[in-house]
């Protein structure tokens, strides 16, 4: 009897050894949130462990002042500099805009990707020598959303959007992952990427940053720049409720400071803007001609640069309300 005993125990230590290094090896191919650190009464910083990534990566998350019940969550999605500004502390959206008093009477989470430099929040084919690793649709679609809706009491509503890179970004994530998102806001980006001249600019935007666009969606005409091209895919967006908003490039309100920056913001974001002015138009085109409703916000002047983009991002507030079910 002993004897029985005594194997029956070794049996089920061996047992737990095997279940324990099961669990184990399962822990580390999950993401989860690793710590969460509260910065204002409105924002904190979640860094999550991403197996897709396989580091970890920083999202700061906006709530209401006062919340109480679940409420929808809103991914905004940053421009090329990703954060870079601030050494990668904080979204370009929280260090240039006032999005977060903007946001903090409204019932409503928004997730701010840090990081991303160059990356267009894609899942590129390959591992880029300066860029890095980058499978941002993953780490965004799959393993983020469930997180977020668990630790800041998400209602399973979402909807997602960009500024410039961002917003080429934001556009590839709702027409490939239609089911996740109700609707889609475009601050100043080029939405269709059917033109030469727009596939050059995307490659011009990861250059900048010391990437090679050949490994994200690869060699010119590859079926890859199709498939991450909105414009391509739009009959995803029937149903969705679709903000887009693009200026001139003519100096604007904005553009008033005789200083450095001020006149690098015309002598670069001008062109820039005209640029996704046209992109705008073109998608616009491609949604009336299949019938898909969208609200597109032109404005007689402005330039490529953050001033702008808040405007936009009030102005878009009833859209998304309706996109979130607010």
């Amino acid at each position: 009897m002993r004897t029985s005993v005594a194997f029956g125990v070794v049996l089920s230590l061996c047992a737990f050894g095997v279940v324990g290094a099961a669990q184990a090896a399962h822990a580390e191919t999950v993401a989860h949130i690793d710590r969460i650190e509260q910065l204002t009464p409105t924002r904190s910083a979640v860094f999550v462990d991403s197996p897709s990534m396989g580091r970890e990566v920083q999202v700061q998350v906006l709530y209401p002042a006062s919340a109480a019940g679940t409420r929808p969550t809103f991914y905004l999605l940053d421009g090329v500099s990703a954060g870079s500004e601030s050494e990668y502390t904080e979204s370009t959206w929280t260090q240039n805009t006032d999005i977060e008093a903007f946001f903090a009477d409204k019932d409503v989470n928004v997730v701010l990707p840090v990081g991303g430099t160059g990356s267009f929040y894609t899942d590129w084919r390959s591992d880029d020598p300066n860029l890095g690793v980058n499978k941002w649709e993953s780490f965004l679609t799959r393993e983020l959303p469930p997180l977020i809706d668990e630790a800041f009491d998400g209602n399973g509503t979402n909807a997602v959007g960009g500024v410039s890179m961002g917003a080429l970004g934001a556009g590839n994530l709702i027409t490939r992952n239609p089911d996740l998102y109700t609707g889609l806001a475009s601050y100043s980006g080029c939405l269709d990427t059917t033109q030469l001249y727009s596939q050059d600019f995307v490659r011009a935007t990861v250059a900048s940053k010391g990437g090679d666009a050949t490994n994200m969606w690869g060699s010119a005409g590859d079926p890859d720049w199709l498939s991450h091209n909105p414009s391509n895919n739009v009959e995803a967006l029937r149903g969705k409720t679709i903000y887009s908003s693009a200026s001139t490039g003519l100096p604007g309100a904005h553009n008033t400071a005789l200083t450095l920056d001020g006149v690098t913001a015309i002598i670069r974001g001008g062109p820039l803007e005209a640029l996704v002015n046209s992109c705008t138009q073109s998608f616009e085109s491609k949604l009336e001609g299949l019938g898909i409703a969208g609200v597109f916000a032109y404005r007689d002047s402005g330039t490529h640069s953050w001033p702008y983009y808040q405007d936009a991002l009030h102005d878009s507030w009833p859209t998304l309300q309706t996109a979130l079910g607010r």
